[in-house]
């Protein structure tokens, strides 16, 4: 028996090489191992390094259902060689087994980051064998004994929480027991196992269309933490459930049960899984969404506008809707300038005459909306001082768009012989050298004829489980379409490194870190309600770090003065992503948007670089007041709305109890509430009078 024991960065990971050459992954853990948490070698056996399945292979012992235990090869996988090095980012495990029956090897790789608590995974599978194999599973990362710290039952000290996801109802944190997933204890520890999983499933190109691809377990007994995020911008799977005594979690990418996807290894070829990042911590949430924020800003593409958080306006949310015309432009342009925006985008519509949902794909201005030419309004954005920008949804053609007859059928997502439809709109394949030479044509044209520096790069269409084209299984198809598109984005970066395109999936359903790993700003909703926008704007640090979050603030014709603020509030904390009828609001209530946009220039720097906290937790769209906080060195800001119920909130602030601290409302001026710091008790007590108002307030300690 060999051991291989590492210790990063507060993450204690403990390996065991069998006498039988088999490898266990005994423990994951910001808590050192204790031997007697596994109680016998039979358990021991489920500590599988990786699962695999290839087609053909029986899969022994338990009732295993539809899980991902047992596989086969997996429960046979032997030994071969590890090794340990360091590079840039930090230490970096591989470790390689082998199946004897098939010669398939598979490399499990660990990256783990200096300074993070949190390790990034991934499994590459090689068939070195004479026969070709089916793959049709592998995991990511897996790890058996979640629940083994402690000494209370599992069903009293586990919790797993999910974020669930939806427009217009994006980020929404909840967390189960085990019992209320159904997964109650009936059996005695040592036979623990049953034909149940909780797992949660993206299948399909919409990412996070029902939930972001991550989660969590939490200890609440050793008050530990365990916590995920799957690096796919595609279809994904994990799940937790009962093995041999002990409690599971499995991460991967797409596979045959849940997402129709198969590849065919042939002798000598390779699979490279979906990378997941893995963390443990000790202490609450905040704890691990301040590691998660780490690590999502040590991976992501260096560039400059995570650094200066430029001002965006977009003319479509409570504005244009889409029907830009240069008439309408211009009044919203120089409105957009005075108070202080700095790039100005055109949002959809602008290649279009009328009606445009269905013809989408050439990506040639309309002529009726800019007679002069939309040149020319790009100009005059760049005369405000502005950098202009255009909407584009470029991975999809409308059904009666022209260019589609000029491409070959290959060019497009196919089953069954047919091109995929949805929603009026075909999707296109970014394998197919033609559409890559179409969609880098509409990049430079955008960028050299037109003179934008953004894009608002949407995708409002959802193709299923993948495409036939040139793949063993509808999923292959999308596989290798989503890494094509991610080469593609890399391609497009690294010609043009200062254009900031905004990744939107009707508003945040590719909230995912595949695509915000390149992307600079990432759309969080289609939210059209101010008010519901500030739960979504409260918990989106969940899912993307505060640099990267637009966040609408699109103040009405026929609102008030609290109104703008609250509009104004829901985005300050993030990326402003101003919106509204700028130039038809009454001069105090743009005043109001000016003071706002120039009080967040005043505090962006910090943003970058701050951690979030919530004082009040996480919100839900009933509650009554709503809260987020940034921890920035001594300074923290702290947004409260009010939407209703009494009209004061009492806001524990834990790590500034018994300090010193000076307080007041940055923004707006005019104040119109009371506030007051209890120092022993460590609260911030705000009263607000107004039954729907937001404040921001800054607490600096002295």
């Amino acid at each position: 028996m060999k051991r291989i024991k590492i210790t990063e960065n507060g993450i204690n990971m403990l390996l065991e090489i069998t006498d039988r050459d088999e490898v266990k992954l005994l423990h994951v853990s910001s808590l050192p191992f204790r031997e007697e948490t596994i109680r016998s070698e039979e358990e021991k056996h489920a500590f599988r390094l990786v699962e695999i399945g290839l087609s053909g292979q029986d899969r022994p012992e338990e009732r295993h259902g539809m899980k991902y235990t047992v596989t086969a090869p997996g429960y046979r996988m032997k030994f071969v060689s590890h090794e340990e090095q360091r590079n840039e980012d930090g230490k970096k495990l591989e470790i390689v087994t082998k199946d004897e029956a098939t010669g398939v090897y598979v490399t499990s790789h660990f990256q783990f980051y200096d300074g993070i608590s949190v390790v990034k995974c991934w499994s590459q599978v090689e068939n070195r064998g004479n026969d070709s194999q089916g793959l049709e599973y592998v995991s990511s990362f897996n790890l058996n004994g979640i629940e083994k710290e402690g000494l209370l039952p599992r069903d009293q000290k586990m919790e797993i929480s999910v974020v669930h996801n939806s427009w217009q109802r994006e980020v929404q944190w909840k967390s189960y027991t085990l019992p209320e997933l159904g997964l109650e204890q009936s059996q005695p520890d040592e036979k623990l196992r049953s034909s149940k999983e909780f797992g949660i499933t993206n299948t399909g190109n919409w990412s996070a269309k029902a939930y972001l691809p991550m989660g969590s377990v939490f200890n609440k007994e050793t008050n530990t933490r365990m916590f995920w995020q799957i690096e796919h911008n595609g279809s994904w799977h994990w799940e937790i459930s009962d093995q041999a005594g002990h409690l599971y979690v499995q991460l991967s990418g797409p596979t045959e049960n849940q997402s129709h996807w198969y590849q065919q290894l042939k002798a000598g070829e390779s699979f490279t899984s979906v990378p997941v990042a893995v963390g443990v911590t000790e202490g609450g949430l905040e704890k691990a969404v301040e590691e998660l924020t780490k690590y999502r800003r040590r991976i992501r593409r260096r560039n400059k506008d995570n650094e200066t958080l430029g001002v965006i306006f977009n003319d479509y949310m409570n504005c244009l809707w889409g029907d830009p015309t240069t008439e309408k432009e211009i009044p919203l342009i120089d409105a957009a300038a005075e108070v202080g925006c700095e790039y100005y985008c055109i949002d959809a519509g602008w290649y279009a005459d009328g009606g445009w949902w269905d013809e989408v794909g050439e990506w040639l201005p309309s002529k009726k909306r800019f007679p002069g030419g939309i040149r020319k309004v790009m100009d005059y954005i760049r005369s405000k001082g502005l950098i202009p920008g255009l909407w584009l949804e470029l991975e999809v053609m409308g059904i009666n768009c022209k260019k589609v007859e000029e491409l070959p059928k290959e060019c497009f997502f196919l089953r069954h012989g047919k091109r995929v439809y949805d929603r009026s709109r075909y999707q296109l394949d970014f394998r197919h050298p033609m559409v890559i030479r179409h969609a880098n044509e509409v990049i430079d044209r955008l960028v050299t004829e037109y003179g934008i520096g953004y894009i608002k790069m949407d995708y409002n269409i959802e193709p299923g489980i993948g495409t036939e084209v040139d793949a063993d299984s509808f999923g292959q198809g999308l596989l290798e379409h989503e890494r094509a598109y991610l080469d593609w984005l890399d391609s497009v970066f690294e010609k043009y490194p200062d254009l900031i395109i905004e990744n939107c999936s009707s508003g945040g359903l590719r909230m995912d870190y595949a695509m915000l790993s390149r992307y600079s700003i990432q759309s969080t909703s289609d939210q059209e309600d101010y008010r519901h926008y500030a739960t979504i704007a409260a918990n989106s640090p969940l899912g993307v770090t505060m640099e990267q979050s637009a966040i609408w603030s699109y103040p009405r014709i026929e609102g008030d003065e609290e109104e703008t603020v609250f509009n104004m509030v829901n985005a300050l904390l993030m990326r402003v992503h101003q919106s509204g009828h700028l130039a038809a609001l009454p001069p105090e209530r743009r005043d109001l948007v000016k003071e706002g946009l120039d009080y967040y220039k005043s505090i962006r720097h910090d943003i970058r670089e701050a951690f979030p906290f919530w004082p009040m937790g996480l919100s839900t769209f009933g509650d009554d007041w709503v809260s987020l906080g940034l921890k920035c060195g001594k300074k923290n800001y702290i947004a409260v709305w009010r939407r209703g119920g009494n009209s004061w909130a009492e806001l524990p602030i834990p790590h500034l109890k018994g300090k010193e601290v000076k307080l007041r409302c940055a923004y707006p001026s005019y104040e119109r509430c009371e506030y007051n710091w209890n120092r022993e008790g460590g609260t911030l007590r705000v009263v607000i009078g107004a039954p729907v108002a937001a404040r921001l307030f800054e607490v600096e300690m002295i």
